[in-house]
């Protein structure tokens, strides 16, 4: 019989899962580029550090909530909530359009990415053998570039054509459909709790899974990089004379998708550490070529660059996480993941904003100090011994 040349764990509901995911960061990604000149629209250009940092300010928050009731009443709900509070935010975008709704909004609009991803990955850990974990998280995260990449594309296109409240429609119709997609999907917590109030307190212990900190701390080196190009690079696209400020977005995600299958089978063969000890490298690279970017051109390439990093950073730091979990505590792992990962997307947008500061002899600045960051990354990741952190072999073990 012919073997199948789709991984074992490429099922339906995997599938299924992966649609969401497109759909999910599709959603909330295809406004972001039009964000900071309609907060400018509003009066509220000082203000523009706060786009990305106030939405990642509220999920970190989010994630211990989020991380506890994955564990305990189920994956899939907590993936419903955030796509729920993701479809009524982006309605909510034309009715509040005042400087103060609008940031009020972004602060609501981050506790869907505090609650979907970390049930998703958790539903992966869930269905994928140990061995395959790297492989697993790749092609997953791949789905969600895809959307970071269509959201913002789509978006920019829209906004070429027609009033900004048109994206936010599309964006809530968005949500609906991954909404629809999930409810089809079966849970994979055993014996899931009911939900009560009592789930919501949190004691100390969880809050943080101190079993994860050392991939949580390289990954908060590595993401402050991703904030700075959230919050500058539609400025940056203007001033080179981009017009579809999408465009950079969409690049640097489509060159992720390819690098995330190969990175995340070789952090399964070869370990976490060395993929990330290159991811590192690239993630140096691309912010020292934006900073010194001339032309469209050379900021695209540096797109390629930075998504080569990310790419490579996304599925092993997760597959990486999950190995060192316990699996009665693994959305507690995942949260505290998602935590560092908020938390340095976030600094890493208001320290852009402060050092940006609408002026653009700042640019250079602003991408030289994201270059520092990623290389203090990869010292921390030198020295650590990659054999300590090698996932088994088939037949060493399995999940």
């Amino acid at each position: 019989m012919q073997k199948s040349i789709l991984p074992s764990f490429f099922t339906i509901d995997f599938l299924l899962l992966c649609l969401s995911s497109f759909l999910f960061f599709s959603s909330f990604n295809m406004i972001i580029p039009e964000l900071p000149n309609y907060l400018s629209s509003l009066g509220g250009e000082d203000y523009k550090g706060l786009i990305i940092s106030l939405f990642t300010l509220s999920a970190g928050l989010s994630r211990p909530f989020s991380g506890k009731l994955a564990d305990k009443i189920g994956r899939i709900p907590v993936m419903i909530v955030g796509a729920v509070v993701c479809f009524v935010v982006s309605l909510l975008y034309p009715v509040l359009s005042f400087v103060g709704g609008f940031l009020f909004l972004r602060f609501v609009h981050g506790f869907s990415a505090g609650f979907t991803p970390t049930g998703t990955s958790a539903y992966v850990a869930d269905i994928v053998p140990f061995y395959q974990r790297g492989e697993a998280m790749g092609i997953q995260s791949l789905f969600g570039s895809l959307g970071m990449a269509a959201g913002p594309a789509l978006g920019g296109w829209l906004a070429t054509f027609w009033p900004l409240n048109y994206i936010f429609y599309t964006s809530a119709a968005t949500a609906i459909f991954s909404i629809l997609i999930l409810v089809r999907l079966k849970e994979t917590l055993e014996e899931p709790e009911r939900m009560s109030f009592s789930l919501l307190k949190l004691k100390k212990n969880e809050i943080i899974e101190k079993r994860v900190l050392i991939p949580s701390t390289i990954l908060f080196l590595s993401v402050f990089s991703f904030g700075v190009v959230l919050t500058i690079i539609p400025d940056l696209s203007n001033h080179l004379g981009i017009e579809n400020k999408g465009l950079f977005f969409a690049i640097f995600t489509l060159s992720s998708l390819g690098i995330r299958l190969i990175a995340g089978k070789a952090s399964d063969r070869y370990g976490r550490v060395p993929v990330l000890r290159a991811a590192s490298i690239m993630m140096i690279l691309a912010m020292l070529a934006i900073a010194f970017a001339e032309s469209k051109w050379m900021l695209f390439g540096a797109g390629v660059l930075f998504g080569s990093a990310v790419g490579m950073n996304s599925p092993t730091t997760a597959a990486w996480v999950i190995d060192l979990s316990l699996d009665a505590f693994r959305g507690r792992a995942l949260a505290t993941m998602y935590i560092f990962l908020e938390a340095g997307i976030g600094i890493g947008a208001i320290v852009s904003g402060f050092l940006y500061a609408n002026k653009a002899e700042n640019f250079s600045l602003v991408f030289l100090v994201s270059a520092a960051m990623a290389a203090s990354a990869l010292v921390f990741l030198l020295f650590i011994r990659s054999s300590n952190y090698k996932p088994l072999k088939k037949e060493e073990g399995a999940n």
